[in-house]
């Protein structure tokens, strides 16, 4: 159920009049409602990868809880790498299992083998990236004493299932949009306003420019070895504001559909094509992720604390994991290294 879709426009005027007409009155009932809600958006696309979310939810709930009540360290990292195993294995599998698959045989092709691999057929469910982030953050805070567990299973799950960024962001932290989830919420019409406003800001960048200038960018990259010159520039600038317009539209959605059920998200984009250095560039573009590399790789690996030429390595490590990230290919390995 695509944000730019009629399907979509449809359920959230329905989710939104149950909201608050029946289900707000009680935060228990709201919150199994947003969970249903989300449960069936997401649902919409494949309900049998509901399962994911699930077991995403239900594992870091847990260990989340077991670490905060542990005191001796090893069993707090046991707890933990516990947690970050299943989430990066359910990662691993449905994202990266066929490229790494795919690149071992490559590899023993150098070598002279006549091997030959045939992709596994794997669904990669939408969103995946996002909500195993989401859900290794609230753990990873726990465990560095940053934040407590709930104990309310069905706030924690509609935390991590929440619709309006549940596809694609922004990476939430827990402290900041899981209290959201225990706080009463009365009706408010300049949040509503705002909230339809960056909707609507959103549907005109996505719908109005970027899927426009897409079909220009589709034509010129179906064939590139044909297009040469100023075309071929064209198409390359075009799709610099495609990328940035399409992506950055549907966090604004986002934020202000959550806005019109009384939720504040964290911005993600705050013009980035302004900035004047590959640092200042990366603090303002799809900054929730940025700030997640920051907090649980760049600084556990030592940041700049340990030299500069440590801090360098550090960085390249960083970017690198962040391209693959972005996809499972080595373009994107190599995109986000040279990064």
């Amino acid at each position: 159920m695509l944000f730019n879709s009629f399907s979509f426009g449809f359920f959230l005027v329905i989710v939104y009049l149950l909201y608050w007409l029946l289900f707000n009155r009680n935060i228990k009932v709201r919150n199994l409602f947003i969970l249903a809600a989300s449960y069936f958006f997401y649902g919409f696309w494949n309900w049998k990868l509901l399962i994911l979310i699930v077991i995403v939810s239900a594992t870091d709930f847990v260990f989340g809880y077991l670490i905060h009540r542990e005191e001796r360290t090893a069993r707090r990292k046991l707890f933990l790498v516990v947690s970050l195993v299943i989430n990066l294995g359910i990662l691993g599998f449905f994202k990266y299992c066929n490229f790494f698959i795919g690149s071992f045989y490559s590899l023993l092709h150098l070598f002279g083998s006549t091997a030959s691999f045939t992709p596994l057929d794997i669904i990669l469910p939408v969103g995946i990236s996002f909500y195993t982030f989401q859900g290794m953050r609230y753990v990873l805070d726990i465990y560095f004493r940053k934040f407590e567990p709930t104990r309310d299973p069905v706030a924690f799950f509609a935390f991590l299932s929440f619709f309006p960024q549940l596809i694609a962001g922004p990476i939430e932290r827990a402290r900041d949009l899981l209290p959201q989830f225990s706080t009463p919420k009365a009706f408010d019409y300049d949040t509503t306003r705002k909230g339809l406003f960056l909707i609507a800001v959103g549907l005109f960048k996505k719908i109005v420019i970027a899927d426009r200038l897409a079909i220009y960018v589709d034509s010129v990259y179906a064939d590139v070895a044909a297009v040469h010159g100023l075309p071929a520039l064209m198409a390359a600038v075009f799709f610099t504001f495609q990328l940035y317009l399409d992506f950055s539209a549907y966090s604004q959605i986002a934020i202000g559909t959550a806005r019109l059920f009384g939720f504040k998200l964290s911005t993600n984009f705050n013009k980035p094509y302004l900035s004047t250095s590959f640092k200042d560039f990366w603090a303002r573009w799809h900054i929730t992720l940025t700030n997640w590399f920051r907090d649980y790789l760049y600084f556990p690996l030592g940041g700049n604390r340990k030299g500069k030429f440590r801090t360098y390595i550090n960085v390249i490590i960083v970017f690198t994991v962040s391209g693959l990230w972005h996809g499972a290919s080595w373009n994107f390995v190599l995109w986000g290294f040279l990064n």
